[in-house]
């Protein structure tokens, strides 16, 4: 089982941060399997933490749905194109399965064999309507040898494929020499145990093919007779019943195939397979790499009970709309978060850490306290960029007593001013300057549903509005067509000053929304909000105020 701890999307500093830091906590905590992960793209301030202190970014995961190669069997048994049926078999017989993908020379799938067809043409000729024409087989005499394991006798038999007709020397000679002159003689194997006469009688007339059963030694007049008429003589241990079978079972792979059987993709999701296989009498369904033939595992309509290989732990959030792609189909066992409750479900109880704190990664810190653990050098300097990030170093209406305590504590650990690391991290690649305005509104963007509304608010922190002129025509557009696209409410951006702790919010949205907003306009679309500069301890409540007041 691998777990995750991945945070929000369009991820900030404490997202990254926090996960990075708890997987740290959870391995020197001695549990294993676990990966700090991401679901979005990092920003150049992110980029700039991780390289200060000595972290790799985190996994990326855009979708962690449940897919088909998570609980396909990987342990694959194929059969050869040209391999006698015989093989396949017992490969069917040996695994307990009623089906096998079929390959060709290069690996590449090309159909499946099953055991309906292969006893359909076993036990009917493989063809109902035909079953009083006798037992045949198409197949050259040389594989019908392999099949049976045979010693032959004289000159090899020939590898060309030809229907032949199987016939049984069992009855009195009369009545046999009468059905070998109606055959088609060289189309023929007569199989018989020790009788000369009719042993030698069927090679007089020039007859295809003898098989001696049961160990039979063939005379020496019989083996000039069969060398004279070029008829292939081929010994067998095998008793009649038996020897039949297994040459029936000479015949190629190829043959019996299901050249249109269905197959599924490895990356397929398994509620579209579920959709796919749901009314398929298929058994076993082969699965194939990403646009390409090779057979990478096989499936059966069981595998949709085994539990997903991956399960979750969410940092940052914890509401199903702000996660990543699929996780309300894996387990959620695990939150630690510090925003208001949302809307997860989960099956079983979990530990489920929400505390109102100014970051997660506050609540990450206090894990280490409370277990007794010291925290790594590197681990405490990202989980003091996560605080200073989210808290605007204290400055934030969000930061508590025990905001200011840990990061004291890290500081002393680490020996970093957090005043310092703060202005580091903020004059590190405005997202004004440094990116377009589709990036900007979604680079800390969030999703909420509330009274029946879904809307999205993004935040960016600069160190001042210089940036903001030159692009708040561009950044109202972007969020419009974002609005527009994704069917929101609105859809808005909150700029704040850090220095100054105002914010100006930039939104597009509804018009009867919009009217009801009462802060200061400073130009189209951009209200001043002076003192405002939590999204969600500040502006959000304001926010979903307003739905009151529109129809």
């Amino acid at each position: 089982m691998r777990t995750f701890i991945v945070g929000h999307r369009n991820p900030d500093v404490d997202a990254i941060c926090s996960a990075l830091a708890y997987a740290a906590f959870k391995r020197a905590h001695g549990e294993t399997g676990i990966t700090a992960a991401r679901c979005g793209n990092t920003n150049q301030r992110i980029d700039y933490v991780l390289r200060r202190f000595g972290f790799s970014a985190p996994l990326f995961l855009s979708d962690v749905s449940p897919r088909v190669e998570d609980v396909m069997e990987r342990a694959v048994v194929t059969a050869q194109l040209d391999e006698p049926i015989l093989h396949a078999l017992s490969r069917m017989v040996a695994r307990h399965v009623r089906s096998l993908p079929v390959v060709d020379k290069t690996g590449c799938y090309v159909g499946m064999l099953s055991t309906p067809k292969l006893t359909d043409y076993l036990l009917l000729n493989g063809d109902r309507k035909t079953v009083h024409a006798g037992c045949t087989v198409y197949a050259s005499l040389a594989d019908i040898r392999e099949s049976l394991n045979a010693k032959n006798v004289g000159s090899s038999p020939p590898s060309k494929p030809e229907t032949y007709s199987l016939l049984v020397g069992a009855g009195a000679e009369n009545s046999f020499s009468a059905t070998l002159q109606s055959a088609d003689l060289k189309s023929t194997i007569v199989i018989v145990g020790d009788r000369p006469p009719v042993l030698e009688m069927a090679a007089e007339l020039g007859i295809g093919a003898i098989l001696l059963v049961e160990g039979a030694v063939p005379t020496k007049k019989l083996v000039g007779i069969c060398k004279k008429n070029a008829t292939v003589l081929l010994l067998t241990q095998l008793d009649t019943s038996s020897a039949i079978i297994h040459m029936r079972c000479a015949v190629r792979a190829r043959q019996m195939l299901h050249k249109n059987s269905q197959f599924l993709r490895a990356n397929l999701s398994l509620e579209e397979a579920r959709r796919s296989l749901a009314f398929s009498p298929q058994f076993i369904f082969p699965v194939l790499e990403q646009g390409g033939g090779t057979v990478l595992g096989v499936f059966s309509k069981s595998d949709f009970l085994k539990p997903v290989p991956r399960q979750l732990i969410l940092v940052d959030h914890n509401e199903l709309s702000q996660a990543v792609t699929g996780a309300s189909e894996v387990p959620i066992i695990e939150i630690l978060d510090h925003h208001r409750l949302g809307s997860i479900n989960t099956e079983t109880p979990i530990l489920f850490i929400n505390r109102p704190v100014g970051s997660t990664c506050t609540v990450v810190a206090s894990c280490y306290q409370m277990a007794g653990l010291s925290i790594p050098k590197n681990v405490a300097g990202i989980l003091m960029a996560g605080i200073v990030s989210d808290t605007l170093n204290l400055t934030s209406p969000t930061a508590t007593t025990e905001d200011r305590e840990i990061l004291g504590n890290l500081a002393k650990a680490t020996g970093i001013n957090p005043s310092q690391l703060a202005d580091d991290i903020f004059s590190t690649g405005s997202p004004l300057l440094t990116t377009s305005a589709q990036q900007a509104i979604v680079a800390d963007c969030k999703e909420y549903c509330e009274q029946g509304y879904t809307f999205t608010v993004s935040q960016i922190e600069e160190l001042n509005f210089s940036h903001l002129p030159g692009k708040q025509e561009s950044l109202a557009n972007a969020l419009e067509a974002y609005r527009l696209k994704h069917g929101y409410l609105f859809s808005a951006l909150l700029v704040t000053d850090i220095n100054t702790q105002n914010s100006l919010l930039v939104l597009r949205g509804r018009e009867d929304y919009l009217h009801q907003i009462d802060y200061p306009m400073n130009s189209p679309f951009i209200w001043q909000l002076d003192g405002i500069v939590s999204r969600k301890k500040q502006l959000l409540p304001y926010l979903s105020g307003l739905f009151n007041k529109i129809a």
